[in-house]
């Protein structure tokens, strides 16, 4: 009966990050060696990552009536899973970043903001640069009107002084 306990506390868990997150990345990672584990569980908590491995039925369980209930059929064989609680890219992204030193480790699917995707398609959200790049590049491409119009404004300033 204790064991049955102690599987409940696991689904609660898992529950509890589950409602917390904005996305859920699943990772294959059979044949991954301990130091390669270890270097990925660092990058990822460095980039806030909740990354975690559980049995299959229990995060099976957990994700029923969520909005990743849609990864049920992925759920199958050595799977890990990356939470984020942030940045809806995040997870994708420092997983991708990693893994590409990492042959034994691919991007299995994942659900960003209520949206599942393949493979495929979680490689593609893992490129996406992250929010303070785009902001960085949006606030940049704000700044190249403002200055010319301010150097015209100028210009023709100094053209009605002459």
């Amino acid at each position: 009966m204790a064991n049955l306990d102690d599987k409940k506390e696991v689904v609660k868990e898992i529950k509890e990050k589950v409602e917390k997150s904005i996305s859920l990345v699943l990772l294959k990672y059979a044949g991954m060696n301990a130091e390669s584990e270890t270097a990925l569980r660092k990058h990822l908590y460095e980039n806030k990552i909740d990354y975690k491995i559980y049995k299959n039925n229990l995060v099976r369980l957990a994700l029923k009536g969520t909005k990743y209930e849609a990864l049920d059929d992925e759920l199958v064989g050595p799977v890990a899973y990356a939470f984020s609680y942030e940045d809806p890219t995040a997870a994708a992204r420092s997983i991708y970043e990693k893994i590409k030193d990492i042959e034994a480790v691919e991007l299995k699917a994942g659900v960003v903001e209520g949206t599942k995707y393949d493979q495929s398609g979680i490689k593609e959200i893992a490129q996406i640069p992250g929010k303070e790049i785009l902001l960085g590049r949006l606030l940049g491409s704000f700044n190249g009107p403002i200055s010319s119009f301010a150097r015209c404004i100028k210009q023709v300033a100094e053209k009605k002084e002459a």
